[in-house]
């Protein structure tokens, strides 16, 4: 498959989003340099699922809203690993978005 290596790389900045926090399919779409890419980033999270290394629930779209969320097993998954890790959800959003909001092309520029 052709996308193998973006899907790679979304799935390695993924991996770096930090425990209780959140980022955007578009932040890492950015980062990765292919800032029109945000739902090509949503279809690697979605293959993603078959490996538990990735936590996609921490992706959601640029409003906070978790627009993948029909993607995880379950009524709610999503929202409940999110809710895990403290992570306050109503109404399908993450309440305080911007401050848990965690920008790849900041952090991982630090490194």
């Amino acid at each position: 498959m052709k996308n193998d290596g973006f899907f790679l790389k979304v799935y390695e900045v993924t991996k770096q989003v930090p425990f209780g926090r959140v980022t955007s399919y578009g932040a890492i779409a950015k980062f990765l340099g292919t800032p029109r890419s945000a739902r090509m980033v949503g279809w690697a999270l979605n293959a993603s699922h078959l490996n538990h290394s990735v936590p996609a629930h921490r992706v959601v779209n640029r409003n906070g809203l978790l627009t993948g969320k029909h993607h995880f097993n379950g009524t709610n998954l999503m929202q409940q690993l999110l809710e895990s890790e403290n992570i306050l959800v109503k109404k399908n959003a993450i309440v305080e978005f911007e401050r848990l909001f965690w920008d790849p092309n900041i952090e991982l520029k630090r490194q």
